[in-house]
């Protein structure tokens, strides 16, 4: 039985929380008066706090609860966070990360710096005050008489949907009473007429008269996690002073006291004839002692490990080979019964695994968000506005796409704002807005995700790379290349433009880095550019790296598979596209497709079929045809990755396990797109 580590469950919901706070502190340096912005920020913040106390990060607690104090101010809504101040609240944030990641080695002379920034941003004439809840207003200092102070009497009420949101709060009251005898009354004029009321929702207030020498940070706790759910009123108790009864419904009220109350607040407690309205029910007792009752909530996500994820494809890929093999083999007999359940089994190995992908699906928006603080930080350091626009946030990739994704995309943000976007001075001299614009974006195209990054800025030097390049040997002096092949020397180990280095760019480390991990993914890059109008910067990449759909051909005598999701529609080869060899043209439709024929290309022996077919396939908007001997028909592929010995064949971008145990190569669809275009373009020179 596997244990679970408590403190690896805390720090991988604060890792969400803090996705969640630095988009918030982000957001408010667009839109400083935006209240649910500063809400959200303070939510998270006291969730971390919360969690950290209780999962024993000391540190943790101490030091958000000072970033909460200094930040009350812009709660209050006194000052606006201005840019500087939302860049000390992120330095905040990240010494918190810190703290929760590597406590040992965070400095607490740095803490007290940022805390010192925080406090002289938000608070510049005075110094901070000592925190209080947001929920809780504080109470009156109290007089000084003879009168002493026995306990606190309190009136709060629950926002309507806190039931739907899993609070409850009897256990509320149940905390509450084990801090001292206390009385509870439910006020229920809130309440509406049997025909209004909505059972899911809150309607009570309550009246609680706590008798008990904890301090109000105490009762703080208590309500800790749904203070924003909430108004609360807090007011000491002075010995002789009960709460005032309230006139209510004829409904129960709740009365919660300890097993034995505490013998320094036993005299001041309020004598029984006082703590029930004359209308209301006898009162309802629970020792806090007793068991809680259970609530309805159901789990609306659980948390699995990536290698129980992992565990789990790796067998649902050696099912569909399995299933595979036992459809070949029905396929061979008259046995009615076993082709049944053949048929079946295949049903609910492909349900399996379209489940099984689904689990495994995550929306490429939980990435992009992290990058948001990178351009802000870049856009600091170096002194360029750059506005940072991102869609496509709900384009789903395998999980681990996304994580292989993280280090390419942060090297080409870097390299789009720190050569890419010009100088403020230089912008505005050359007609251009002072501000910069970095785009990241998502889509969908065929069995593919396109992921681009397009800057604004001033685009490629051709020349300077070229230049560079003949410095290096990499190309001879004046031989012929294009823009294209030039720009590909940016992909070279080594390769830099910039004049000097600097501790963003300068030592050709970065885009070598990006070609070769996005190569490891199955993918391609694209590069282009407009001389004065920016770059874009395209990468191409499957779905998934595990199983897809694809389609089984024969060329030959191998069989080859072609990723489902990428055909558009089969059509026969005519006796007039075999005439016209020289011409690789099919007319689809009155549309000219370029096609290209596998048999040459793989060099396939024996005679070719007397009646060959073509597979239409395409890549964003443009399409190709592959002619193939015949179309055998759906297989479900499990992907296996080729050996380093296969790493410069590019026209295949894996294998997988056919029925009979073979091999069949999988196709690399955008390899082929780019082949069949180079030859059309070289046949539509040559005919020019």
């Amino acid at each position: 039985m596997t244990t679970i580590d408590p403190a690896a469950v805390f720090r991988q919901e604060a890792a969400e929380l803090f996705e969640v706070l630095e988009a918030a502190l982000l957001d408010l340096g667009q839109n400083p008066d935006d209240r649910e912005l500063v809400d959200s920020a303070f939510r998270a913040l006291h969730t971390i706090k919360g969690s950290g106390a209780m999962f024993g990060f000391d540190k943790v607690a101490t030091f958000t609860h000072e970033f909460e104090t200094a930040f009350e101010r812009v709660r209050k809504g006194e000052i606006k966070p201005t840019q500087d101040l939302v860049s000390v609240a992120l330095a905040a944030k990240d010494f918190i990360r810190a703290l929760i990641e590597t406590p040992d080695e965070t400095d607490a002379i740095i803490g007290d710096a940022i805390l010192a920034d925080l406090s002289r941003f938000v608070s510049p004439a005075e110094a901070v005050e000592a925190p209080v809840s947001s929920a809780v207003s504080a109470p009156a200092p109290t007089p000084a008489s003879e009168r002493r102070q026995v306990g606190w009497h309190l009136r709060f009420e629950f926002d309507s949907q806190i039931l739907r949101n899993g609070s409850n709060p009897l256990d509320l009251l149940d905390d509450l009473s084990k801090l001292g005898s206390c009385f509870a009354m439910p006020l229920t004029d809130g309440i509406p007429f049997l025909d209004e009321l909505v059972p899911e929702d809150c309607y009570l207030k309550w009246d609680v008269s706590l008798h008990s020498d904890c301090d109000k940070a105490a009762i703080d706790d208590v309500f800790m996690f749904v203070q924003d759910e909430m108004q609360l009123s807090l007011e000491p108790l002075f010995e002789g002073e009960a709460a005032q009864p309230v006139p209510m419904l004829e409904l129960p009220d709740v009365s919660i006291l300890p097993p034995e109350p505490p013998q320094a607040v036993e005299e001041a407690k309020p004598a029984p004839q006082a703590a029930t309205a004359p209308s209301a029910a006898p009162a309802v007792e629970r020792r806090s002692g007793e068991p809680r009752r259970a609530d309805d909530r159901g789990i609306a996500t659980v948390r699995v490990q990536a290698e129980r994820l992992d565990e789990l494809m790796d067998r649902v890929g050696e099912l569909v080979i399995a299933q595979a093999r036992l459809t070949q083999l029905a396929a061979s007999g008259n046995d009615i019964s076993i082709k049944l359940i053949a048929e079946e089994i295949e049903r609910l190995a492909s349900s399996l695994r379209d489940t099984t992908m689904g689990a495994r699906m995550v929306p490429i928006g939980s990435l992009f968000g992290r990058f948001r603080r990178l351009v802000h930080d870049l856009s600091r350091d170096l002194g360029k506005p750059v506005e940072f626009i991102t869609s496509g946030e709900d384009t789903e990739l395998d999980k681990t796409m996304i994580e292989c994704l993280a280090d390419p995309l942060v090297h080409l943000i870097r390299n789009a704002i720190d050569h890419g976007i010009e100088a403020p001075a230089a912008r505005v001299a050359a007609g251009k807005p002072e501000q910069g614009r970095i785009e990241l974006a998502a889509v969908h195209a065929g069995a593919q995700v396109l992921v681009t990054v397009k800057d604004n800025g001033g685009g490629l030097n051709t020349a300077r790379i070229r230049a560079k390049a003949e410095e290096q040997g990499l190309i001879a002096p004046g031989a012929t290349a294009s823009d294209q092949e030039i720009h590909q020397f940016l992909f070279h180990p080594g390769f830099s433009t910039a004049q000097t280095v600097s501790a963003l760019s300068g030592r050709g480390v970065g885009m070598d880095v990006v070609k070769r991990t996005i190569e490891n993914m199955r993918g391609s890059i694209d590069l282009s550019t407009v001389p004065g109008d920016g770059t874009t910067v395209t990468l191409r990449l499957p779905l998934t790296l595990a199983i897809i759909e694809g389609l089984l051909i024969r060329v030959g005598s191998g069989r080859y598979i072609i990723p489902l999701s990428a055909v558009e529609e089969c059509v026969e080869l005519t006796a007039e596209d075999e005439r016209s060899r020289s011409r690789n043209f099919l007319n689809v439709r009155g549309n000219l497709v370029p096609f290209l024929r596998l048999r040459q290309i793989f060099d396939a022996d024996g005679e070719p079929d007397q009646h060959q077919k073509t597979i239409i396939i395409s890549t964003g908007e443009t399409r190709v045809g592959l002619v193939a001997d015949q179309i055998i028909g759906n297989h479900q592929t499990v992907i296996k990755s080729l050996s380093k010995l296969h790493s410069d064949v590019t026209m295949f971008s894996g294998a997988t396990i056919l029925g009979d145990g073979t091999a069949a190569l999988i196709l690399d669809v955008v390899q082929l797109v780019g082949l069949a275009q180079a030859q059309s373009e070289k046949q539509i020179s040559e005919a020019a």
